[in-house]
């Protein structure tokens, strides 16, 4: 039945993001025209992925309300503007935390948490946590280098736009965190992901391409202490939406939200853990890309609808690992948005019901290092680029000068 559905869905997804067209006679067009998604797709590189994952460990673990975060939020900017990104801003806002031993993350779906969206668990599960303890990292460089605590205080988090040519007052948001926490280097949480947008913004941004529609690509701060940095930027823009500034301009410093594409935890689907908690070495022959959306969202309607719209790209134009299309989308940067646009995630297995349950030992520990994953592992994020790209050249309705 689950195959009958989909199948169902992929269709009309596609008729509908797919403009009809005559098939041009040979020599008519060339390969740019005939379908510019899959050139631009076809510009992602796995090596520049890796680098941009390894420029942001030398932060360390980038933990918010730090020097080393401070240092990344403008590695980050400095990035962006030599990628040819256009309107580059930031948001900034204070984050001042009402317990100041309340460990820094997002609480994961149990039980109770079930019931509004998260998933429920299954099979094998694995000790989860954040890690508090320097001398759990062996590496005393790495040691030293997040060894400053966090304060409260001011916060800030970078952002640049790709104006649409046509309908510059509408905007597509794509995002991810670059904060992280647990004593490693955070790189799947959230290098992995924060890579995928700055290498997302590289390629929108060559001067050959051009969007019909604006695209947004914020690099988030504060996620692991409860979503603080996308909260922010709600709270802050979303009655910003449509307005022309100055009047008559053709200026919209924020288009009304067409939807919001969240990255997170990108390289790592190894599988269940085992009964004794161990792990599998290698990626799972049944590694996939996970697209959520949240059901009991009030968006929960277009939220699907854009799920089933980045599925379908993902099975045009990834290479390697295909998609799969979930209902419980929870503590991740795209929920601030849910209730007011169409918001999706996309990672490396479901948040609640499997990251909850262990299924990645990384996650906020000292072994998140760039040197513990490998060339499977950073292909599935390469294949996550692949997904998102193809979904937001297609609903930007991306073109290439010849």
């Amino acid at each position: 039945m689950m195959r009958v559905t989909a199948a169902i869905m992929l269709s009309i997804v596609l008729a509908a993001v797919i403009p009809a067209t005559s098939a041009p006679a040979a020599g008519e067009i060339d390969a740019k025209q005939a379908d510019p998604v899959k050139v631009l797709v076809a510009r992602l590189d796995l090596n520049q992925y890796k680098a941009t994952i390894k420029g942001l460990t030398q932060f360390g673990d980038r933990r918010q309300g730090t020097d080393r975060n401070r240092a990344a939020v403008d590695w980050i900017e400095a990035q962006l503007k030599l990628y040819g990104c256009s309107n580059i801003s930031r948001v900034t806002y204070t984050y001042s935390p009402t317990d100041a031993q309340r460990p820094s993350g997002p609480p994961i779906a149990r039980d109770a948490d079930a019931a509004v969206g998260g998933g429920r668990y299954r099979g094998a599960r694995s000790h989860t946590g954040v890690n508090i303890d320097p001398k759990l990292q062996p590496d005393e460089k790495l040691r030293a280098l997040n060894s400053q605590p966090t304060t409260p205080g001011a916060r800030e988090e970078v952002y640049c736009t790709k104006i649409g040519t046509t309908h510059p007052d509408e905007m597509y948001i794509i995002g991810a965190h670059m904060d992280g926490h647990g004593w490693g280097e955070a790189a799947n949480d959230d290098g992995s992901g924060t890579a995928l947008v700055m290498e997302l913004a590289r390629i929108m941004s060559a001067p050959d391409v051009k969007t019909e529609r604006s695209v947004r690509f914020a690099l988030w701060n504060n996620e692991e202490t409860g979503l603080n940095g996308a909260r922010a930027y709600v709270d802050q823009r979303a009655a910003l939406q449509g307005k022309e500034e100055p009047a008559g301009s053709g200026r919209y410093p924020e288009p009304k939200w067409l939807g919001m594409i969240q990255h997170d935890m990108m390289l790592f689907d190894h599988g269940m853990p085992r009964a004794d908690g161990s792990m599998a070495k290698d990626q799972r022959p049944e590694a996939d890309v996970n697209i959520e959306f949240q059901s009991l969202a009030k968006a929960a309607e277009g939220a699907q609808k854009l799920a089933w719209t980045v599925y379908a790209a993902n099975e045009a134009y990834a290479t390697d690992y295909p998609a799969a299309v979930g209902p419980h989308m929870t503590n991740t940067d795209s929920t601030p948005f849910m209730d007011l646009v169409p918001a999706i995630s996309l990672r490396e297995n479901e948040r609640g019901r499997e990251i909850g349950a262990g299924w990645d030992p990384q996650w906020h520990q000292p072994s998140d290092l760039y040197a513990t994953f490998n060339d499977a592992d950073f292909r599935l994020g390469l294949n996550a680029e692949q997904t998102t790209l193809g979904a937001i050249g297609r609903l930007s309705g991306a073109t290439l000068a010849r």
